[in-house]
């Protein structure tokens, strides 16, 4: 992305926080330098997220009274990002497991116009981290689901590291409050025919992390892929619908 470019196209990076008190200034920061406007999302943290995040520079910090979700979390963001009329948004966890210094590159196929949504793959030739295998099964495993019956394959159809157009969003809207959130908004823009492109991002799975998730990775796992198999379904069901009416 150059600088011209950069001066035309308002990008918002959007960060979904729970408890993230020890991580998340340092991705705001990084992604404040690169592009000037960061949300950060706080779903309920009873640590120092907000004083962290504010202080490293976030320009709006938006708090649930009440843990909400994943999917709930990152709407949330996504509402204030639109109604600051920007043309880009990003999504990147607060947790550092996503590296912000990418940032350019996960956006730059938008403001090339050759994709509407961005998504960062784990998998692609040219990444960079080690995933914890149980992890990598589980992220196949959903990806494999999402895949099948589709022309388009994609790597990783779980990585919250993506960026969409505002129109993207606009259509798309988040309904899953969980971390099904991922595969609704690759259902729902397949389904509207938006162009999905994958870059391949790096990936940091620390200690803090891994303290911090007090996920199940055997119930998460088991959520997604149900999530999966809901939107497919669904996807297929108005599809059928709009062709009856045609």
């Amino acid at each position: 992305m150059t600088e011209e470019v950069e001066d035309v196209v308002r990008v918002v990076a959007v960060i979904p926080c729970h408890n993230e008190a020890q991580n998340v200034a340092d991705v705001v920061f990084v992604a404040n330098k690169l592009i000037g406007l960061v949300i950060v999302a706080d779903d309920s943290s009873d640590d120092a997220t907000r004083d962290e995040a504010e202080g490293a520079g976030a320009a709006y910090v938006v708090r649930h009274f009440g843990k909400r979700g994943a999917g709930a979390n990152t709407q949330t963001g996504v509402d204030v990002a639109l109604a600051l009329d920007c043309d880009i948004i990003v999504t990147l966890d607060g947790d550092g497991q996503h590296d912000p210094k990418e940032i350019l590159g996960v956006v730059d196929p938008l403001v090339q116009g050759v994709a509407d949504v961005v998504v960062g793959s784990r998998f692609l030739k040219g990444h960079v981290g080690t995933i914890p295998r149980y992890r990598s099964f589980g992220i196949k495993v959903i990806t494999w689901l999402y895949n099948v019956g589709s022309q388009q394959k994609l790597t990783d159809a779980q990585c919250c590291f993506r960026a969409y157009s505002r129109e993207s969003l606009e259509k798309i809207g988040i309904t899953e409050t969980g971390f099904s959130f991922s595969i609704e908004t690759l259902v729902k823009a397949r389904r509207l025919g938006l162009r999905i492109v994958e870059v391949p991002v790096n990936v940091l799975y620390h200690k803090q992390f891994s303290q911090n998730s007090s996920l199940n990775p055997i119930r998460h796992g088991l959520g997604v892929a149900l999530g999966v198999v809901k939107w497919r379904i669904l996807s297929s069901i108005q599809a059928r619908g709009i062709d009856r009416q045609a």
